[in-house]
């Protein structure tokens, strides 16, 4: 009886190994992958394997979605995924928001925005979601006016007034905090800023609020955003406990937006 009763919990286990299923999500170290982390156990115990995959860049997590090497992604604002979509072609959909990261501009020289000096020279991301972002931002500190009809995709050329005479270079977001004691200004996603040791809430010398309207989302594609795994996924996300994880851990430098 007793061989029997070990052989049936082989079996068993063998059974539930073969029902779980996996879930492989590209996502930026942090507070992303982070996150997904923290909500591993939890999936785990509802048979949903959790697989994450860390990316650094902000093209590879959509490609390798839509290749269909990756189920999911975990990085980016439905802005970026708007524009990444109609310039890629893909069709790539997103399946819940989770939280916002205030994006700010940072200094390794100055204290104070309005010591900004003349021709200061002031590095955004090269994205058009998020440079058009940084730009907003700029604008709402009153260092530019933007022309009217730019909108959230602005670039430099559509800088009308510059009463500083900054100077606005655009480089891949992931190397600005590498480049922050070689420039005067850089407007730094939260998730590089927290990488580089920042504290958005201390450090940042203008932020946006968090009435922010650029929520990270979970992203999939039409063929798998309602699968049973990815609605647990989606569940897990925006639980009770994912929302005291992100107010406790990142103290104001990530919102939860549910």
């Amino acid at each position: 009886m007793k061989k029997l009763l070990t052989a049936l919990a082989v079996v068993a286990a063998f059974s539930s190994a073969a029902q779980a299923e996996t879930l492989r999500v590209a996502a930026t170290a942090v507070p992303h992958a982070e996150i997904l982390e923290f909500v591993k156990p939890a999936l785990a115990k509802e048979g949903v394997e959790l697989d994450v995959k860390v990316f650094t860049d902000y093209v590879q997590p959509n490609v390798q979605v839509a290749e269909k090497r990756l189920d999911a992604n975990f990085f980016q604002h439905q802005p970026y995924l708007d524009e990444f979509n109609k310039s890629r072609g893909t069709d790539l959909t997103a399946v819940a928001g989770v939280h916002v990261e205030p994006f700010g501009a940072y200094s390794s020289t100055v204290k104070d925005i309005k010591d900004l000096p003349q021709g200061a020279n002031v590095v955004i991301p090269n994205d058009a979601t998020n440079g058009g972002r940084a730009l907003l931002l700029l604008q709402k500190a009153g260092l530019i006016t933007l022309k009217p009809e730019a909108g959230i995709l602005a670039t430099p050329r559509d800088i009308a007034e510059n009463a500083k005479s900054i100077k606005v270079r655009e480089l891949e977001a992931a190397t600005l905090p590498r480049v922050l004691t070689q420039v005067d200004l850089a407007l730094i996603n939260t998730n590089y800023a927290l990488e580089a040791k920042l504290n958005p809430t201390k450090d940042a010398l203008i932020i946006e609020g968090s009435d922010s309207p650029y929520v990270n989302i979970l992203v999939a594609r039409a063929d798998n955003k309602d699968s049973d795994a990815m609605q647990k996924l989606a569940k897990a996300l925006n639980s009770p406990e994912v929302k005291a994880f992100i107010l406790e851990k990142y103290q104001g430098a990530v919102v939860p937006a549910f």
